[in-house]
């Protein structure tokens, strides 16, 4: 049997394949953040079949202070779960699996949105946006980990299958995971175990909130791929201790650099580097992500071991049928 069509297990979470669609932004919500007819066609589109056995819905902020974009979705307050159940129930009629990634923008969210200064670990430039945030005190930096508890809890009452806790693309905790926006000389700053110590926090408020049967995945910006930022080094660190803390899936990506490294690339899945490494470190599952276009690529990705999930974004974006088409060629 081909490594794709594989089926696994990471707690709870017991998966048909080896296929998984990462968060992608559509800026579909409503104007409040709920779950839209747009949201639901769209993801009733992407997991039709459900020949992609994992489907993590974008970024939906967890307060207002976090808020990425405009039309974002958002997890901030118990009246967005009733859009989520139906959102579920169409992931899960089509016969894929459904985790909702939470997340807090930090610096990188937009001052016009959420009108206010954005808040940060460290008031330093932020080398995405270009903004400077106000630097949190550490009740603030409490009050932020309750607010990832509770959004964790909706998506669980709304009835998916587990909760993506969003640490990449420069984002909040990213940002702290960061050198390069994390000066600060508290106990969350400094070495990597300060760095993340934050993370650690979001874990366990979360695993209290949800409970021991739930899955909890981390996306992991692995490295800045810039002087002074993070490297493979500090993600091999903290890949140990998440595991520890209880995640049960990591999914790699880029920090400062985003969902692509310095440049760009031509090579199907770009960030292997970065998944084979950890994968020697942790005994959880690895979802890579990068520029996968052909099932024959996932399938060498797989079959030497650098990754255990393959998501496909771009190519999944543009042709619904991918999934589909992909599963097919290896039958």
């Amino acid at each position: 049997m081909p490594y794709l069509l594989k089926p696994m297990q990471a707690r709870s979470l017991i998966l048909a394949n080896r296929l998984v669609m990462p968060p992608m932004a559509t800026a579909k919500a409503g104007s409040d953040g709920k779950v839209s007819q747009g949201v639901l066609d769209y993801y009733k589109e992407k997991s039709e079949g459900g020949y992609l056995s994992l489907i993590i819905i974008e970024h939906s902020f967890i307060q207002l202070t976090g808020k990425a974009h405009e039309h974002q979705l958002s997890i901030a307050d118990d009246s967005v779960v009733a859009g989520y159940k139906k959102l579920a129930e169409v992931i899960h009629s089509n016969g894929s699996k459904g985790v909702m990634q939470i997340n807090h923008a930090g610096s990188a969210a937009d001052p016009d949105i959420i009108g206010t200064t954005p808040v940060g670990p460290s008031s330093v430039l932020n080398p995405r946006k270009g903004s400077v945030p106000l630097e949190l005190t550490t009740q603030q930096i409490a009050e932020i980990v309750t607010d990832f508890q509770k959004a964790a809890l909706r998506v669980k009452e709304a009835g998916f299958d587990g909760v993506e806790i969003h640490s990449a693309h420069g984002y909040f905790l990213n940002q702290f995971f960061s050198p390069l926006t994390n000066q600060r000389t508290d106990e969350y700053g400094g070495n990597v175990l300060n760095r993340i110590r934050i993370h650690i926090e979001v874990i366990a408020a979360v695993r209290e909130a949800v409970g021991e049967d739930f899955p909890i995945l981390l996306r992991l910006g692995a490295s800045d791929f810039t002087p002074g930022g993070t490297s493979i080094e500090d993600s091999l660190v903290a890949a140990r201790e998440f595991e520890k803390a209880g995640v049960d899936i990591l999914d790699i990506s880029g920090g400062f650099s985003g969902y692509t490294i310095p440049g760009g690339s031509e090579e199907q899945g770009y960030f292997a580097p970065l998944t084979a490494a950890i994968k020697k470190v942790v005994s959880i599952p690895v979802i890579l992500t990068g520029g996968i276009t052909d099932a024959e690529a996932a399938e060498r990705i797989l079959a030497e071991g650098k990754a255990d999930f393959i998501g496909v974004g771009r190519a999944v974006l543009k042709d619904s049928q991918w999934a589909k088409k992909a599963i097919e060629s290896l039958s």
